[in-house]
């Protein structure tokens, strides 16, 4: 899985480099704290996969970020059926809210950390 890069529809690149640039809150504040290679492991915002876009991901590891705003809770089926699709292709996913990064960030970094660790073994 190291390294493997899932295919993807070339029309979301466009709309994944808007996301990018339009940050919300939450995604800014996870960003500053995985964007350095903190973890030995580089993620990249935004990756379009398959038919959908993905918060964070890490290619070397094959790991998802995404954080849930608001209109995820009626979103779910949808969140569930991309989540299905790209676990397929060995990706492993953690979910937190917004709620979570904003209040609580010490312990998504934890568990951001404990993941990766986990996955590099």
């Amino acid at each position: 899985m190291r390294n493997k890069i899932i295919p993807y529809n070339p029309e979301l690149k466009l709309l994944a480099r808007q996301l990018r640039k339009n940050s919300t809150l939450p995604e800014v504040l996870l960003w500053q704290n995985i964007k350095q290679r903190g973890y030995g492991v580089q993620f990249h915002r935004q990756v379009p996969m398959l038919n959908y876009i993905v918060d964070f991901y890490c290619h070397e590891i094959g790991l998802a970020i995404e954080i849930d705003g608001v209109t995820h809770e009626y979103a779910y089926l949808y969140d569930s059926k991309r989540q299905g699709e790209l676990e397929v292709y060995g990706v492993t996913f953690l979910r937190f809210s917004n709620e979570e990064v904003k209040k609580n960030m010490f312990s998504v970094l934890l568990v951001i950390e404990e993941t990766v660790r986990r996955l590099q073994e």
